[in-house]
């Protein structure tokens, strides 16, 4: 039998500890239904027997206490709720059980925003990390040993697995139901939940937001100026100037602050108008791209998939309701 122990923090989200349980649970019927013994020893695990969730609209019995698990196999960091340092405070004593499990040998996967706790165990410290696209300045300032890796749904380093943004976390933990059992197995639960088993990034997803959460004015400027003239061609040198700065002194500073490059940040604020006129209107391909600035249909295509992780008639196909009500 494999243990997995799902952690019930105060400050979860309620989804993300029943979830957890709900997938293997259901596999272990499967298994049975296949003629074939229950694979998962399932259980919650809490700092007190009942924990209130949701300002008290909600209630977790935990099957045991921290101090009751000597050792199990894999330990689940469901998703908490912001603001973070607040509920990071409240769970501070997960955190030595949590170092003293993963030296035993358990491996831990962290569930969306759940991944801000596992890295306050320094588990995380010279590894890669996924968690929710939204949270990524927070954390990186929280926790400048580990690396994001930008729009992953996924992410395993040494027993240790973290998801992505919201619901993203059913792909891991069908990769890992995978893992102890067979691709069949992840295959009928995928099918069973509605999950796209081999979904790989939450990129399409990221509504880019113009990292503005920072307290450097001038590249404050710059960014509102590249957001108001997109559609021309923009230099560095030509927006340093504006700011009265070197080129050299803004890259510095702007990747300081908003943890792009000037010509990154250009590429997203290009590439995120062209998402609202694909989700919004039914121009054409061309159409779109000659609007943001871009002439090269084929430079455009490649940016736009390497943000959004869909080519541009896919993305459109799939987010234009005008398109679809006149398909329907």
């Amino acid at each position: 039998m494999k243990s997995i122990s799902i952690l019930v923090p105060p400050g979860a989200v309620m989804e993300a500890v029943a979830d957890p349980r709900y997938l293997f649970t259901t596999a272990n019927q499967f298994l049975e239904a296949a003629g074939r013994p229950p694979l998962f020893s399932i259980q919650l695990v809490g700092l007190e027997k009942q924990t209130s969730l949701l300002d008290g609209v909600f209630s977790i019995q935990a099957d045991k206490l921290i101090s009751e698990v000597d050792q199990t196999d894999l330990i689940i960091i469901p998703a908490i709720s912001s603001p973070i340092g607040p509920v990071l405070e409240k769970n501070k004593a997960f955190i030595p059980w949590l170092v003293k499990q993963y030296q035993k040998g358990a491996e831990i996967a962290s569930l969306c925003l759940g991944a801000f706790v596992l890295a306050e165990t320094g588990l995380l410290d010279g590894k890669k990390c996924s968690t929710h696209w939204a949270f990524y300045n927070e954390f990186r300032e929280r926790y400048p040993e580990v690396t994001i890796m930008d729009g992953h749904i996924i992410t395993e380093e040494q027993g240790i697995y973290s998801s992505g943004g919201a619901n993203s976390y059913w792909n891991l933990l069908i990769y890992l139901l995978e893992k102890y059992t067979n691709r069949e197995t992840a295959i009928l639960a995928s099918k069973y939940f509605a999950i796209d088993i081999d979904r790989n990034s939450q990129t399409v997803f990221a509504i880019f937001n113009g990292q503005k959460d920072h307290a450097d004015e001038d590249v404050k400027k710059v960014q509102h100026f590249i957001e108001k003239n997109f559609t021309e061609k923009l230099s560095v040198e030509e927006l340093a100037k504006t700011v009265a700065m070197s080129r050299r002194s803004l890259e510095r500073r702007f990747r300081q602050a908003t943890n792009n490059t000037v010509a990154e940040y250009i590429q997203r604020v290009k590439v995120e108008a062209a998402k609202r006129s694909f989700e919004a209107t039914r121009k054409n391909i061309n159409e779109v791209m000659y609007d943001v600035g871009y002439t090269d249909t084929k430079a455009f295509r490649s940016l736009f998939k390497k943000i959004t992780g869909l080519n541009p008639v896919a993305y459109r196909n799939k987010y234009n309701k005008q398109l679809q009500a006149l398909e329907n």
